[in-house]
């Protein structure tokens, strides 16, 4: 059967009669109303072109027994979510036909014209579906607009997270410095410890953004292992410690004898646990209280969160897991943050198979978060000290030769600074050509490499350290302000050992490096 000139394909109007003569009367009518059109042969030639593109379907009844309609059926099943096409079906017996029946049933968006059909009914009927049509073509692009900025959004917090954290990294280093040489006393001390405080909520800040963003786009995967809730615990209480000692509040910690076994990501679990007990800390007034209890309710690990503090009203409480959603704006209340924390907490929840709820009686008589995960079947270790490597001593190892390599001049002074307070032997470069210059004398038996070099970048100066037969042991650290999944998969192809975010923690790099042979 021949074709007319198809055009625009995701205008066109595709007809499907019982004979070649009704398809070419009713191409010839449509096209003379303007209508681009295109015959098909039968139901498969039909799928074939809907695949390729169309606006609209016209087709008899007579077209779609049983097999037939299913088939069809399973081709507009295969429709992007804004696609809804639309389908003319010319019936002889009305909406009671058996095939105008199935069609309504199986083919989604169907337009029913009894037989003997007027020219000009079909005509409207057909402009009218490519009308309908026209508008799906406009979601799609609002849609595609949208992803757009989305991955424009998301490359935007990529980049922001990287240049934020490149500051940060020689300030907190600084900072250390500043307490492990014990120089400062009185005020100027205390200051220091506020400033310290005030970094670790930045990278809080930080983190917290790109974890939302990755966990939106799919892009986390938990590292999941057996362990039990008091390692969680213990873990999510050095980043919340500080918080809620500075408010004084009193914090009462409530475990049952039995042990807590669960099946999860010890980093994502702790980081759940340290957001509610952040945002308990924050929103109590100095003096509160805070209550942390677990409970074993059959197979299921409920732990509640509980505090005495501003409260949550009625109306907001099913809003407190939407993102950016904040309780008690007010100047006088004003706790900084993001309002995404507890999106975050929820979503890591989910991905744990878990619930989490909250309650409040009102504004004033503070609230209650309840998060449920399911018990692993088998009890873990309750061991909750961090771990070392193997044959290991905690103690700096003087004279091991530690090359930084970061084009931050002063994030690389810094932190060469700090090794050598720890007894550590030195060497720093600022671009990866001065890094291969010193590694010729100096041997270097771990090095700290920034990713994001000019010239040579980290990735290709690993590889080539890598290929220097007398430096196939040492270990090399990625530290870097790009944390990504595929970050990290990057440097381990690379030939990294480790890979660290900026700014690194004191503690962190004190245990790696305590465990290099």
């Amino acid at each position: 059967m021949s074709r007319s000139d198809p055009g625009d394909v995701e205008q066109r109007v595709l007809v499907l009669a019982p004979t070649g003569r009704d398809a070419a009367n009713s191409l010839t009518v449509l096209s003379r109303a303007g209508l681009v059109c295109t015959a098909c042969r039968d139901v498969a030639d039909l799928c074939h072109e809907i695949a390729v593109g169309a606006a609209v379907v016209i087709l008899t009844e007579e077209s779609l027994s049983l097999d037939k309609a299913s088939f069809l059926a399973e081709a507009l099943g295969t429709q992007p979510p804004w696609s809804d096409l639309p389908i003319v079906v010319l019936t002889r017996g009305g909406p009671e036909s058996p095939a105008a029946e199935r069609a309504m049933k199986t083919l989604g968006n169907v337009i029913l014209l009894e037989r003997p059909v007027r020219m000009f009914t079909l005509i409207t009927a057909a402009k009218t579906a490519l009308r309908a049509r026209v508008k799906q073509y406009q979601i799609r692009a609002q849609l595609q607009e949208l992803r757009q900025a989305d991955a424009r959004k998301d490359e935007f917090l990529a980049t922001l997270a990287h240049e934020l954290r490149n500051p940060l990294a020689p300030i907190r280093t600084g900072l250390q410095i500043l307490q492990a040489t014990g120089e400062l006393k009185g005020p100027a001390a205390h200051t220091r410890d506020i400033m310290e405080r005030q970094v670790t909520h930045m990278v809080r800040l930080i983190d917290d953004l790109m974890d939302v963003s990755r966990i939106t786009r799919g892009k986390v995967q938990l590292m999941i292992e057996r362990l039990d809730f008091r390692q969680v615990l213990e873990n999510a209480l050095e980043t919340s410690r500080p918080l809620i000692e500075a408010a004084r509040h009193e914090f009462v910690v409530s475990l049952p004898d039995e042990p807590l076994p669960l099946d999860g990501d010890p980093t994502r679990l702790a980081q759940i646990v340290s957001n509610l007990l952040n945002n308990a800390a924050k929103y109590t007034p100095d003096g509160g209280a805070i209550t942390l209890s677990a409970v074993i309710d059959l197979d299921t690990m409920v732990v509640r969160v509980r505090d005495n503090g501003v409260g949550i009203p009625a109306d907001m409480l099913p809003a407190v897991f939407e993102m950016f959603t904040q309780v008690g704006r007010s100047i006088d209340r004003a706790k900084g943050g993001l309002g995404i924390g507890l999106t975050l907490v929820r979503r890591l929840v989910e991905m744990h198979g878990g619930t989490i709820t909250a309650e409040s009686p009102g504004i004033g008589q503070g609230s209650t978060f309840e998060l449920r995960l399911p018990l692993a079947r088998e009890p873990a270790s309750c061991d909750v000290s961090i771990p070392m490597m193997a044959g290991t001593d905690p103690v700096a190892r003087h004279g091991l030769r530690v090359m930084v390599v970061d084009d931050n001049v002063d994030g690389a002074e810094s932190l060469a600074l700090m090794l050598q307070c720890f007894g550590y032997d030195t060497r720093t470069a600022y671009s990866g050509q001065r890094a291969i210059e010193i590694v010729r004398n100096f041997r270097p038996e771990v090095v700290f490499l920034d990713i994001g070099l000019p010239g040579m970048n980290g990735y290709e100066l690993a590889r080539r350290l890598r290929r220097d037969p007398e430096l196939t042991k040492a270990v090399l650290i990625a530290l870097t302000g790009w944390g990504s999944e595929d970050d990290r998969r990057q440097a381990r192809a690379a030939g990294f050992d480790f890979h660290l975010t900026k700014p690194a923690d004191t503690d962190a790099l004190q245990r790696l490096l305590a465990g290099v042979r």
